[in-house]
């Protein structure tokens, strides 16, 4: 009779979750996140775009690191109509990024050495110090989950958790900044040499974007054509885009027969064309070239979609 009965509820639970190296790493996001935005509300504070985006940032890592917490300890996320490689390798560097975003910017905008003046004063200093080490401890496990569940060369894994699927992640990140920029007084419309460069950058990023959700979804052998192969073709296609994104949007920002080759001495700071344009055509050879090393990684990757 004893023998029939049901294991006990402890059983379903996965120790491992929070035991194992990328638990430990998992466990550690949650206390220094929490840390690190807790220090913030109470006595850091912050103000203006730059702190609510550290603030954005810091609240969603830790939210979903909850979530993923919670579903592998309890093994529910079986359950869920996704494929949970690709989720959790897509979301940790997802998080790696704006982690280290934000462990960049609360620093520069919000710490100083010297004394707040009052009310706020030294605690409130020390609060602000205090957080930018967290923040920098958050990133640095967040990358070190992403070290240890990226796939090695030759091992089957999921497609999110290959140097491609990383890039992947990356690539749609650098083009977020690009459109932050494009949208800030960028001036783009004024040819249609630069228009073509913003389509460029909106497909581009829309089918990475696609890519991604494809893979975190599970859904890559729907295509009804081999996955890595349309992961080739694509990425080829995006090298050659921006590589003519390259070369035209310098060409009608900074080449002085249609624009200016040096910063305009009157342009006011923070809101100058000239600094957007030179941001956009920082990163927009940045993900050319992370497109390129995308290409020699996708051409080589072994993955199993239904991890």
């Amino acid at each position: 009779m004893s023998g029939t009965m049901e294991p006990p509820g402890g059983a379903y639970l996965h120790l491992g979750a929070v035991t194992s190296p990328v638990g430990t790493a998992r466990v550690l996001q949650l206390v220094f996140g929490c840390t690190t935005f807790s220090l913030v509300a109470h006595r850091g504070g912050f103000a203006g775009v730059q702190g609510t985006f550290c603030m954005a940032a810091w609240g969603f890592c830790f939210a979903l690191s909850v979530l993923v917490v919670a579903c592998e300890f309890t093994k529910l996320h079986g359950c869920l109509r996704l494929s949970w490689g690709n989720f959790t390798a897509a979301f940790a560097m997802l998080a790696t990024l704006l982690c280290a975003t934000a462990a960049v910017i609360y620093p520069l905008y919000f710490t100083q050495l010297q004394c707040l003046p009052e009310p706020a004063g030294c605690t409130a200093r020390n609060f602000r110090l205090s957080a930018s080490v967290f923040a920098g401890l958050l990133f640095l496990s967040y990358a070190s989950e992403v070290a240890l569940t990226r796939a090695r060369p030759g091992q089957v894994a999921s497609y999110m958790a290959t140097v491609s699927g990383l890039l992947k992640i990356v690539q749609a990140f650098v083009a977020c900044i690009i459109f932050g920029a494009l949208v800030h007084d960028s001036n783009y419309g004024r040819y249609a040499a630069m228009q073509w460069c913003v389509a460029v950058y909106s497909l581009c990023f829309l089918v990475t974007v696609a890519v991604v959700a494809l893979s975190v979804m599970g859904h890559m052998g729907a295509l009804g054509c081999p996955f890595d192969r349309l992961v080739v073709v694509y990425t080829f296609l995006a090298v050659l885009l921006y590589l003519s994104a390259a070369v035209i949007w310098p060409v009608f920002c900074f080449d002085p027969k249609y624009g200016e080759p040096r910063r305009p001495p009157n342009c006011p700071q923070g809101s100058c064309s000239w600094d957007s344009q030179l941001v956009i055509a920082i990163f927009t050879y940045v993900n050319l070239l992370l497109y390129i090393v995308d290409l020699a990684y996708s051409q080589r990757i072994r993955f199993v979609p239904t991890l």
